[in-house]
């Protein structure tokens, strides 16, 4: 009798090329899939409120989100994606993690592709946390699953959204009162914004401190990591400033005019904020979005042992990145559309809350440890704006669209992962 172990190594060795391979291009496919899709929503608001063109959204996204991934995308990851299931149950048959992990990666990447076709702003996390689920449960034993992780996401769908959504609506308040309902908007705007931009700049630097720079060696205490954030926030208000006061604007201009310039005045910020939100999701998302595969190579390459964690070869980072950048630029504009322009008409200025508020909530929550989805984030964000200009600002139909990918993400995901969890696990045994 063949011991089962030495089977599955014979398995693992003998097909190791070709999983790898596969999961690779499966992997280029899911980091497509997040560039069309949550690449486009960090971007939206930026481009729906005319502070920058598709063409230069693209652009920054090339530089920011690949230097994100790769400067920062982490060196060690996690091999069970955010402790979803429980790696003992795959000890026996390390084969079925490879198959689930690779049926999982086509799942999510085809899911995201058809959501951006649609022009759906969906949760890349919760569409590679729903196939894992689905293959974990149905080809290996719903004991596999960690079901409270499963109840925080759920969780995450109303109060992510919600806390964003007052923050923004909060923001876009301060920014009425202190300015644009003055007897100066133009004069106010040149004193406020810079102070709006340091905390912008605040804001983003702690998210890219505490979350990505870890991955590249650097780790700082809490203490160090606000005085540093606290630092380049004020280099930020003074550089702002400083663009500021080279705009060529009278502020003997008629009222409506000043309102324009003032818009000039926000764009500068939403330049920034761009940039940052690229840099912060290449850091974060992108590693996440190939745990999988660093999972499936991991496994491979030792024959079929489990780690808790593993490091990942050279060339995963750098495929996530391009497949990122290509996702945007190819696919990516239904997205910003739907999150920029179809939920409610957006200005410099109201760009400028949304993507606030949502930076804001992403620290927040990160330091809490609840789940997290930029896109419900953004668009929970850009639904406060809304709201602070009015109910009907709104277009709700987008909105109960938008809802209802929501919730078919997570059984879609699982559904189309579990069919090909076994196609391949056919394929291979």
């Amino acid at each position: 009798m063949v011991d089962a172990g030495i089977e599955v190594a014979n398995v693992l060795v003998t097909n190791g090329p070709w999983l790898i391979a596969i999961a690779a291009a499966f992997g280029f496919l899911m980091a497509w899939g997040i560039g069309a899709n949550d690449v486009a929503n960090a971007m939206g608001t930026s481009v729906g409120s005319n502070a920058i063109t598709i063409k230069q959204a693209i652009i920054i996204a090339m530089i920011f989100e690949f230097s994100g991934a790769f400067l920062a995308g982490g060196e060690v990851t996690n091999t069970i994606r955010s402790g979803i299931i429980d790696s003992s149950y795959f000890t026996a048959t390390p084969e079925l993690l490879v198959y689930g992990m690779i049926g999982s990666l086509l799942a999510a990447g085809i899911w995201l592709v058809v959501a951006s076709a649609l022009g759906w702003p969906v949760s890349t996390t919760h569409s590679i946390v729903g196939a894992i689920i689905g293959f974990a449960a149905v080809g290996v034993g719903a004991d596999s699953v960690s079901w409270d992780k499963v109840g925080g996401i759920v969780g995450s769908w109303i109060v992510t959204p919600a806390i964003s959504g007052f923050m923004a609506f909060i923001l876009f308040q301060s920014t009425q009162k202190l300015i644009f309902n003055t007897d100066d908007p133009l004069s106010n705007a040149k004193r406020f914004v810079p102070f709006y931009m340091a905390f912008a700049g605040f804001i983003m630097s702690l998210m890219t401190i505490m979350k990505g720079l870890s991955h590249v060696g650097l780790h700082f205490s809490v203490t160090e990591s606000y005085l540093l954030a606290g630092a380049i926030a004020a280099v930020v208000g003074i550089l702002g400033k400083i663009a500021i006061s080279r705009l060529q604007m009278s502020d003997k201009a008629d009222r409506q005019t000043q309102f324009k310039n003032v818009e000039k005045v926000f764009a500068i910020l939403m330049v920034l904020t761009a940039c940052c939100m690229a840099f912060a999701h290449g850091s974060n998302d992108v590693a996440n979005a190939i745990g999988p595969l660093a999972a499936v190579v991991s496994v491979v390459n030792s024959g079929g042992e489990i780690a808790a964690k593993s490091p990942l070869v050279w060339w995963i980072l750098p495929l996530g990145a391009v497949g990122i950048v290509m996702g945007l630029a190819i696919f990516g504009q239904r997205v910003m559309q739907t999150i920029g322009k179809n939920i409610t008409h957006l200005t410099p200025s109201r760009g400028f809350a949304a993507e606030l508020a949502a930076a804001t909530t992403v620290v927040i929550a990160s330091s809490t440890g609840l789940p997290i989805s930029t896109t419900q984030t953004l668009v929970g964000a850009v639904l406060g704006v809304g709201m602070a200009r009015g109910i009907a600002a709104i277009n709700i139909g987008v909105v109960r669209n938008i809802v209802v990918s929501w919730v078919v993400t997570l059984p879609a995901g699982a559904g189309l992962s579990i069919i090909f969890f076994y196609m391949i696990k056919g394929i291979f045994n």
